[in-house]
């Protein structure tokens, strides 16, 4: 790949911090039009963005550290949008392995601790909650353990021992809180919120992994053996929780969460942080929102539906598209027949036949309470817990 060398004199292999700029814009252009807040320590992220969007020249003079802290900014913004920015591999094991690193480590491994608890409650709707103490957790957890990780190696490497430590014991308190949320929602048999934070953990525990194996750590490693595959096999340092949620994940949620490549389509899907797409199955009230929004036009609607349709076509064993559907034309004030004439009258008659809409015709507490049923019937075949 074609190096670039800002006037800084940066090299860099990866995209130019302009262009990844635009490529926020493209998929979150909310960030730049006053929709969120950006005040406060840990929304700087947010703003650091908007600062570069409207003082482009400013990126020709930055050094390694600020052209990570960008990447980590831009990726944690668009993580939860339909078209991430790809930098992970440059925040996770790229750019720790820069021939600038040396003098930027530190700082950059800074950063990673820090950005544990940025901010991401506005550009993200892949959520669970606990309602009990309002804790939330999304996949971008999975994002955070993905560069901790790389940084942990790299310091490492650089005999960095005493921050290497440092990142190791908020990975490790990363787990631990996503284990305490599990054990939590499980004993006040919150279902739901239970079964979003399955798919929710096996993403994140599936980055850990990734980027463990990408950083090929050793497997007599002691801080691998106690981190690795968390989400697959019961480990002694935790909770067999982990490795049954794992297992819930796979039984019932897995073919719900993808990349929801047919979603991108729909352009205007982009435009506001309220329409960035949920925990599947899961999406009665997303669909809700996108029924009711008034900046959508019929046609926008009638879009997103044949989106909808589509997705499901691509995956006929999962649920959630089909809700997003139900939720949509119910707010609707004819329900389809108010699209009819923003969608292909084939396509609308297809979707009528289809079992798409049988999913649609069932109500949200009856569809919600058969999931429910089937994890309380649930046996994991690791563990032998049930819900």
């Amino acid at each position: 790949m074609a190096k670039k060398v800002l006037r800084s004199e940066l090299e860099l292999s990866g995209i130019a911090p302009n262009l990844l700029l635009k490529d926020v814009e493209i998929t979150a252009p909310f960030l730049f039009k006053g929709e969120i807040n950006l005040e406060g320590k840990n929304r700087a992220y947010l703003a650091k963005l908007v600062f570069y969007k409207k003082n482009l020249n400013a990126l020709k003079h930055i050094n390694l550290t600020e052209y990570f802290h960008i990447c980590m900014a831009a990726h944690w913004s668009t993580a939860g949008t339909f078209v991430p920015t790809n930098v992970d591999n440059q925040i996770r094991e790229g750019l720790w392995k820069h021939k600038d690193t040396p003098g930027h480590i530190e700082r950059m491994a800074r950063i990673t601790i820090d950005s544990w608890i940025w901010d991401y409650e506005q550009v993200t709707n892949r959520k669970a909650y606990n309602p009990g103490n309002g804790q939330v957790m999304s996949t971008h957890e999975g994002t955070w353990l993905s560069v901790a990780i790389g940084a942990y190696n790299a310091l490492v490497k650089h005999k960095k021992d005493a921050l290497a430590k440092e990142v190791a014991d908020v990975i490790l308190a990363e787990i631990d809180k996503e284990e305490k949320l599990l054990i939590e929602l499980r004993d006040k048999r919150d279902h739901i919120n239970f079964l979003r934070s399955t798919a929710l953990m096996a993403h994140n525990f599936g980055d850990l992994d990734r980027v463990i194996d990408q950083w090929q750590m050793p497997e007599d490693d002691p801080f691998r053996q106690r981190i690795y595959k968390l989400g697959h096999i019961p480990n002694s340092n935790y909770s067999a929780i982990l490795a049954y949620a794992g297992q819930v994940n796979k039984k019932f949620l897995s073919v719900e969460n993808h990349r929801h490549m047919s979603m991108r389509q729909a352009k205007c899907l982009r435009r506001s942080y309220k329409y960035l797409i949920p925990v599947g199955p899961f999406m009665d009230q997303w669909g809700e929102v996108l029924g009711q929004s008034p900046d959508l036009s019929l046609a926008e609607k009638g879009e997103i539906v044949g989106c909808l349709f589509e997705g499901y076509k691509r995956q006929n064993a999962a649920f959630g598209y089909a809700r997003a559907f139900r939720g949509l034309i119910n707010s609707l004030p004819r329900g389809l027949d108010t699209l009819e004439a923003d969608i292909a009258f084939d396509v609308v008659a297809e979707i009528r036949k289809s079992p798409f809409s049988k999913i649609a015709e069932m109500p949200q507490d009856e569809f919600e309470n058969q999931f429910r049923r089937n994890l309380e019937e649930f046996v994991c075949p690791i563990t032998d817990l049930k819900f």
